[in-house]
């Protein structure tokens, strides 16, 4: 009888882990289809390809060699890579876990991709393709894995210290895979320069508009959709009625900072602007959602929402600052998922303070960010460095003027619009 039941809930919680990751493997579509309505049609194209190219990298690099990185070793979760090792999900009794490893396996890869897609945005509209798909694989298969280890694989950072035992916690990976993204992308940006006439001689800056913003919409709707399945993944089960409540609670906490974040993006753009900004309220929604992400399961559904709230007023203002500062972030993901991710790690102590049995510490947090960032933008400036040196990073000012879908891709969005289509 106990082996039966035990064998029911190995097989609920594999099915959720599934599930789970098919809903965030969902969300490559919702990066795919934001960042190219808020491109200009010219490099829809390009965009497109990165987007489905990242994914592929993303998956197999971590096949390959990134999940042994983070996981593997004698302090690793399996210590295995599926790939080399032949994991099925067969031997159940080998796991003290109640899914299958091969399960576990594909609900980190999808993150390894949601990391990446982060920095397809930031460099667009003026990066060479293969550069960036030369950076995938780096980011994929080292860089990510090496953060990650630290933080989720429970290991020492270069055998200096452990963030776990020095009060830090990522619930679902604000500052793991958000932050991470931002500062890979922040690194991209710095490198390659923002696009021609983006800022002004005198400072000036000149808004360049996306092509389709009902696509960029539906990004949003997709990705807001796809973290039900990122946040409530990560409660790993749901076998149990202690589980399932943990992961009804998630799904309310998210929904609601997503809804709080919009509201308060708007309302802050209709105050500066005099007009209600759609993309304001799209990246508002996003910050809302990263900001619950790294403790989405302790908040009350009133604290979500203030929270999500205060992710949608501070992307505005972090997209007007880095405008003035001249990083040149077409879509806004630097301050979506950097500086909104770093807000996420610091709200955590508010409502999961570090206690014996877990939690975190304001001084936590912050060791924990500050680890995170300082490898992910030197190890990501180094790689883009090299790239620059060996290919080169952007395209020339020709093609960058005619659109990169035609220099990189070879072909149009938008055809019978645009460009060359007759």
């Amino acid at each position: 009888m106990e082996n039966n039941i035990f064998e029911l809930q190995y097989a609920l919680d594999t099915f959720y882990f599934l599930v789970s990751g098919a809903l965030v493997m969902w969300m490559a579509a919702g990066f795919a289809m934001l960042e190219s309505g808020l491109v200009r049609a010219k490099n829809t194209t390009e965009i497109l390809t990165k987007n489905v190219a990242l994914f592929a990298i993303a998956c197999t690099m971590f096949l390959v060699c990134g999940y042994w990185i983070m996981y593997g070793g004698e302090d690793g979760l399996h210590g295995a890579v599926p790939f080399l090792s032949g994991i099925t999900g067969d031997g159940v009794a080998e796991f003290e876990d109640t899914y299958a490893p091969s399960a576990d396996f594909f609900f980190q890869v999808v993150f390894v991709a949601t990391a990446m897609s982060i920095v397809s945005g930031a460099v667009a509209e003026r990066m060479k393709l293969w550069a960036f798909l030369i950076f995938a694989v780096a980011m994929t298969g080292l860089i990510y894995p090496m953060e990650g280890g630290w933080t989720w694989g429970g290991k020492d950072v270069f055998g200096l210290y452990n963030l776990g035992d020095n009060g830090f916690s990522d619930f679902a990976g604000s500052g793991i895979v958000h932050m991470a993204g931002a500062a890979a992308a922040l690194a991209g940006v710095l490198v390659l320069g923002a696009r021609k006439g983006k800022y002004g001689p005198n400072g000036e800056v000149n808004a360049i508009p996306g092509a389709n913003l009902p696509l960029a919409t539906l990004g949003t709707f997709i990705l807001w959709m796809g973290w039900f399945g990122f946040n409530g993944g990560s409660v790993l089960a749901t076998s149990s009625v202690e589980n399932a409540n943990a992961v009804a609670v998630v799904f309310m906490n998210t929904n609601a900072a997503a809804a709080g974040g919009l509201i308060a993006a708007l309302l802050v753009a209709r105050i500066m602007f005099g007009k209600a900004d759609l993309t304001m309220a799209l990246n508002g929604a996003l910050a809302g959602l990263v900001a619950i992400t790294a403790e989405p399961s302790t908040p009350s559904a009133l604290q979500a929402t203030l929270f999500g709230a205060l992710g949608g007023v501070l992307v505005v203002f972090s997209i007007l600052t880095l405008d003035k500062l001249k990083v040149d972030d077409p879509v806004g993901a630097i301050s979506v998922h950097g500086v909104v991710g770093l807000l996420g790690l610091l709200l955590v102590p508010i409502t999961n303070p570090l206690t014996d049995d877990g939690g975190a510490s304001f001084m936590g947090q912050i060791l924990g960010a500050i680890t995170i960032f300082v490898w992910v933008f030197v190890a990501s400036l180094i790689v883009w460095f090299i790239i620059k040196a060996v290919i080169g990073v952007r395209v020339s000012e020709e093609e960058e003027f005619d659109g990169v879908d035609i220099s990189e891709c070879g072909m149009e969005a938008y055809p019978e619009f645009i460009g060359t289509g007759k």
